[in-house]
């Protein structure tokens, strides 16, 4: 009897795990359809052919990107496996990769083609109208191998690879990003007078990278991005680094909102007009804590002054001195003595020996947007001040 009961709990067991299967099995077409509410909200829509699932993989055929913008103007992707993929509390779903088959598009004279595109730890939301951190779509790594443009059987762009990490911190992320070996042909440029500058400043081949990295607080909304840079062989390096307040995802979704109300709007005229004014009432939530740019010569200026000095009939040497007594006249004109001065002194001490060039803006206290605003229209000359703006040269 023992025996018989424990046949009947095994074949009740059994029974109960074939009928549980399909109810715990994945729903590949809703996950897509929650991709796709995720990347509505910034203006990509996702359409695909189905959606199957095997087991913790999910492989949608068919699918195609487009711009909400640009109805019937689409990419087509083909197929997207989704692999390690797991529903998560509320409805949501994460997949540990995400692998795009390669592009490879022709058009005319040109090709585009990008491989190895893939996506680890991506995370949907259930609900992209939400208010949340966890009503976002996250990610962890976004990569990809060579990327080329083609034209007329030359390539003009090529990239070796992009990798961009998300790391979720407490209440926000930290962000980088790296585009390698990025090279650019111009030597098909052909304009005569940009193809001779172009050759003159031995630019007929550009090899470098962009380098970008910083934090997003979500609650405060605040936006630190300390390098935004731009790095070329024999030119230099340039970086913006900007740190401002106010961009929460309240901000975000009324900006998102006002797009969608002016591309439903047959009038573009009267569609731009009230994008611009939602775009004025937003400004008014942001802050201003701190600004730069950078430039960190790399032989770049003095060849452009040789070639502009060529031009006027004049040597590099000559121009550099030219534009010395030029650029305290310039900035007299604009009614800042203590700015004038500063970049007098900067410009000098740049063109004897050009190393580094700095614009910067450090307040004492974080300045809202709207006394910019104020002041580049009531008394444009109080700006610099307003910001803490410094004019540095090779520090």
């Amino acid at each position: 009897m023992k025996h018989m009961r424990n046949l009947h709990l095994m074949m009740a067991s059994t029974a109960f795990l074939t009928l549980a299967g399909p109810v715990l099995a994945l729903d590949g077409a809703d996950m897509m359809k929650k991709l796709n509410a995720a990347t509505s909200a910034g203006g990509t829509v996702i359409t695909f052919e189905k959606a199957e699932a095997d087991g913790d993989k999910v492989t949608a055929t068919g699918v195609q990107v487009g711009s909400s913008s640009l109805p019937g103007d689409t990419l087509k992707i083909g197929d997207l496996t989704f692999e390690g993929v797991e529903e998560i509390e509320g409805g949501g779903y994460h997949a540990k990769t995400v692998s795009f088959p390669d592009i490879d598009i022709s058009q005319e004279e040109g090709r585009f083609s990008a491989n190895e595109i893939q996506i680890t730890g991506l995370t949907i939301p259930a609900n992209a109208t939400g208010d949340t951190l966890n009503d976002i779509l996250l990610y962890e790594t976004v990569s990809t191998g060579p990327i080329a443009l083609n034209i007329k059987g030359k390539d003009v762009l090529a990239i070796e690879s992009i990798e961009s990490n998300l790391e979720r911190q407490n209440g926000g992320f930290a962000y980088d990003a790296n585009v390698a070996g990025l090279k650019a042909d111009l030597s098909q440029v052909e304009d005569a007078n940009a193809k001779e500058a172009i050759e003159k400043l031995g630019l007929t081949t550009l090899d470098g990278a962009v380098t970008m990295k910083g934090i997003w607080e979500i609650e405060s909304g605040k936006v630190a991005v300390d390098e935004y840079a731009f790095d070329f062989k024999n030119i230099g390096r340039l970086n913006f680094a900007v740190d401002f307040s106010g961009y929460t995802l309240g901000f975000i979704k009324s900006l998102q909102q006002a797009v969608k109300t002016a591309e439903a709007n047959p009038n573009k005229e009267e569609a731009n007009q009230a994008v611009g004014l939602a775009m004025l009432g937003l400004m008014q939530q942001l802050t201003i804590n701190s600004a730069s740019i950078r430039f960190d010569d790399a032989s770049i200026t003095k060849k452009a002054l040789d070639y502009a000095g060529s031009q006027q009939g004049v040597t590099g040497d000559q121009l550099a001195q030219s534009l010395k007594g030029l650029v305290p006249m310039m900035m007299a004109q604009l009614n800042m003595p203590e700015l004038q001065n500063q970049v007098s002194a900067a410009v000098n001490t740049y063109l004897d020996g050009p190393k580094s060039l700095t614009i910067s803006a450090a307040p004492e206290k974080p300045v809202p947007v709207p006394m910019i605003i104020g002041a580049a229209m009531g008394a444009p000359n109080t700006i610099p001040s307003v910001l803490g703006v410094k004019v540095t040269a090779n520090d």
